[in-house]
């Protein structure tokens, strides 16, 4: 379960006044899910999926990282973010 700071920055997201750009948007994703969800044990998508495949990929990547330290980043990064949009 998901701690309220997270939910909090996981809804920061959506108020950004300016669009994060596409890396930033999959590291988000892959850091949600894994703080969400843990490891991703789903296939890869087909190459020809790409926008599946990226967001797979992004998840992927935090493979191993625990749900904890996944959610920690992910409100780390939204500050972050936050930072830059005022």
């Amino acid at each position: 379960m998901v701690s309220p700071a997270f939910e909090e920055k996981a809804n920061a997201v959506k108020q950004l006044k300016s669009t994060p750009s596409n890396d930033d948007l999959l590291k988000l994703y892959g850091l949600f899910k894994q703080a969400t969800v843990g490891d991703n044990t789903t296939a890869r998508p087909s190459a020809l999926n790409f926008k599946d495949k990226y967001k797979w990929d992004a998840w992927e990547a935090n493979k191993g990282k625990s749900q904890e330290a996944a959610e920690q980043e992910y409100i780390a990064f939204v500050e972050e973010l936050q930072s830059k949009d005022q």
